[in-house]
């Protein structure tokens, strides 16, 4: 009879690996013995005293509850000697087999389960003395100011209900039913309380609604009123984390239950409320502010140039269809770098939507420049330090004007952490990228040009959207 755990490795496609992960049923109940003996030296139960309670009664009472711990630290004891003894590096969490959550840890029975973990692939880098890059310098104009004003003019205005017609940043609330052509549930999702804004006119009608982008919301939206039935329809991007909706023919029915309009405040009200007095002061403040972002934007684009010319240099297999964790740990990401750079939740999920939309090749681009900089870092042994986290909570909070650990606690709550930590160790591995490379300025107006050439080839990849 087999006295130690067991795992088998398999190959099941590029960067991933199948552990087929055996625990005898020897070392369960070694195991199962443990955690009563603990358990019995702990708990109180009324007329014994500590640690003499028949073993019977502890079972009795608590055998449900320690028998379910048992099997999660089973399975994690189980992983983490698993990726040791075979020298594995994964880059994210295991996918561990639905009979997972069912097993009973009992007596004289072994445990088996199969767990698929994504590992940082066998690459060639490319030494790093030859990249170069371009860096878009700017000036913080007049207009720019004026527009981020009107932007927190917007914030901090006065809300009123209205009945509709609605027009350009009309706010909504409202039931959205989901359909899916095709799909056995009907209806595939339902909200009560969706958010719907009409968008901008610098979006040209374009909108997002429940992340998912819709070139023609503008013209859906402008002219219904409170209690109307919207009708939305889209095709599914290619790359959803949701891979059933992939492709896809889905219809969003839409009736809004109350909205409001915003009057914006005026300039010297903005001052007043953040504190500023004079409308001089908040011109200044928000130059400032504009500084900050430019400048992380610059950043940005010479390490998405810097990834670029990584991509170009490796050549890197990926798996044929991208699953549903690859795609949300990218979205999940992304969302980080953007809450990052300064962006309010309203421009987060509008750029999440367009993320969520883009070409299965940008999509895949994506996955191969994580693999690239996961390899990448461990080369040059980068890691996140806990001081490095707590920094990016900081600044996200001092951004979002709440508390750091209320974002430490929404981000706990919502799983999204690993990806924060994920995001930094990508910043800190292209910075180091950056630190070699031949960087050129380039005027801010050539720099659009380059943005929007990219642009457009990017929006020929994608598949046209279904309007209804």
């Amino acid at each position: 009879m087999a006295t130690e755990t067991t795992v088998v490795v398999e190959n099941v496609g590029p960067a991933r690996k199948r552990l087929k992960i055996t625990i005898p049923a020897t070392v369960v109940d070694a195991r199962i013995n443990e955690a009563y003996a603990s358990a019995r030296g702990e708990v109180q139960i009324p007329g014994f005293r500590k640690g003499t309670a028949p073993m019977a009664l502890i079972e009795k009472r608590f055998g449900e509850s320690i028998r379910e711990d048992l099997r999660r630290r089973l399975l994690t004891d189980a992983y983490s000697q698993a990726l040791q003894d075979h020298k594995l590096q994964p880059v994210s969490e295991p996918e561990v087999d639905e009979k997972a959550a069912e097993l009973d840890v009992q007596r004289g029975k072994q445990i088996a389960v199969t767990m698929d973990v994504e590992v940082i692939p066998d690459i060639t880098l490319p030494k790093l003395e030859d990249v170069e890059v371009k860096r878009p310098v700017a000036e913080v104009e007049d207009t720019y100011i004026d527009e981020e004003i009107r932007r927190l003019g917007y914030r901090f205005g006065t809300p009123s209900r209205i009945e509709g017609p609605f027009t350009n940043l009309d706010r909504m609330v409202g039931k959205a039913t989901v359909r899916v052509k095709g799909s056995a549930q009907d209806p595939y999702f339902e909200s009560p309380e969706t958010l719907v804004v009409v968008p901008d006119a610098e979006d040209e009608g374009k909108g997002q609604v429940l992340g998912l982008m819709f070139e023609d919301l503008g013209a859906k939206l402008t002219g219904k009123k409170v209690g109307d039935a919207i009708i939305l329809k889209t095709t599914g991007p290619e790359v959803h984390e949701r891979e059933d909706l992939r492709g896809a023919e889905i219809t969003v029915e839409f009736t809004p239950a109350q909205a409001e309009r915003i009057e914006p405040a005026a300039a010297d009200a903005v001052a007043t409320t953040l504190g500023l007095g004079a409308v001089e002061n908040l011109r200044e403040q928000v130059k400032l502010s504009l500084e900050s972002r430019r400048d992380q934007e610059q950043r940005a684009a010479m390490r998405e140039q810097a990834a670029e010319w990584l991509l170009e240099k490796v050549t890197l297999e990926l798996p044929e269809k991208m699953s549903g964790g690859q795609v949300a740990r990218n979205l999940e990401m992304a969302r980080i770098q953007l809450q990052q750079n300064g962006l309010d939740e309203t421009q987060v999920e509008h750029r999440l939507a367009e993320i969520r939309g883009a070409s299965e090749e940008d999509t895949r681009k994506r996955l191969s420049a994580f693999f690239i900089l996961a390899r990448l870092a461990q080369d040059l042994g980068i890691d996140v330090t806990d001081a490095e986290l707590n920094a990016s909570i900081v600044q996200m909070a001092r951004q979002r004007g709440t508390r750091p650990d209320q974002v430490r606690a929404e981000l706990q709550q919502s799983g999204r952490l690993n990806e924060m930590a994920l995001a930094i160790r990508e910043a800190k591995t292209l910075d180091r990228v950056l630190a070699k490379a031949k960087v050129t300025d380039i005027s801010a107006e050539d720099w659009n040009k380059v943005v929007t050439e990219k642009q457009k080839a990017a929006l020929a990849r994608t598949s046209p959207k279904k309007k209804g």
